[in-house]
């Protein structure tokens, strides 16, 4: 299946305008990519997918999209260097300041569910299964219903897992068949999945975070998206809290407003009880 100008452009921008990827520079995987897999779900050109698109409001579509011009493969335990900095560094600056029994954690563009559920399960290793009256469940999001469908089963491969401690396959997961495993219901029912566009012209929460996670996301995003993006995250943190994202990606500093911690960390400038 050809993918025409025509339809590049309409494509490009949808996405973009939509959701802040910026595909300006893949037409050609584009087609290399999707061409086969639309025929085989019965497209007869890209013009019919892109109207089914504009159509599709459970985000499966756009998975389709991203998972198709993307390599990045998710597992637990991903990056462990930020939990190491968070059993050092945040948690034990900032659980002490917490005044209302809410450690408020989002894991936005959290995919399929690992990194959210990596956070519950280092957090409940971290307090010792006694978190003194904390509610630490986490916020996960995601613009796709069929990631989030996946998350919130809890079922995953063992290639999925190979990252992680070799004790939490007993701790927190079940057998389920072969190689298959499922998350506990005592760490499933730390996060919370729901439905959200980063693209959202502000981010309209209840509360503030402590901690963000938004990590191999801004890969996607060209540097004007980045940096509104940025703003919008510091905007949600609370004075002293951090923002996670993956090792290949970088903030504009002076722009977003965030104090360099190191590679991939950043701390939202200010303390005080919350």
């Amino acid at each position: 299946m050809k993918l025409n100008t025509h339809e590049f452009y309409k494509l490009r921008d949808f996405m973009y305008q939509r959701f802040g990827i910026n595909l300006s520079q893949k037409q050609q995987l584009i087609e290399g990519r999707l061409g086969n897999v639309l025929e085989k779900r019965g497209f007869k050109s890209f013009s019919d997918f892109i109207s089914h698109m504009e159509a599709d409001h459970t985000g499966e579509d756009v998975s389709l999209v991203v998972a198709k011009l993307t390599t990045n493969f998710t597992y637990f335990y991903r990056e462990e260097q930020h939990f190491e900095f968070l059993r050092n560094v945040a948690l034990p600056e900032l659980v002490p300041r917490i005044s209302d029994g809410n450690l408020s954690i989002w894991s936005a563009g959290c995919s399929s569910g690992e990194e959210p559920y990596t956070i519950a399960m280092f957090l409940n290793d971290y307090f010792g299964g006694d978190k003194h009256g904390l509610d630490t469940r986490i916020l996960a999001t995601d613009i796709s219903d069929k990631v989030l469908g996946i998350a919130g089963s809890g079922v995953y491969r063992g290639e999925h897992m190979t990252k992680m401690p070799k004790e939490w396959y007993r701790k927190y997961f079940s057998r389920i068949q072969g190689d298959e495993y499922e998350v506990v219901p005592q760490i499933k029912k730390e996060v919370i999945y729901r439905k959200f566009n980063l693209m959202e012209p502000e981010f309209r929460f209840k509360k503030k975070f402590h901690i963000v996670f938004c990590r191999n996301v801004m890969i996607y995003f060209d540097e004007p998206t980045r940096r509104k993006l940025a703003r919008k995250f510091y905007d949600a943190i609370l004075p002293g809290g951090y923002l996670f994202i993956g090792l290949s990606e970088t903030l504009i500093r002076s722009e977003a407003g965030f104090e360099y911690v190191q590679p991939s960390i950043y701390r939202k400038k200010g303390r005080g009880n919350y």
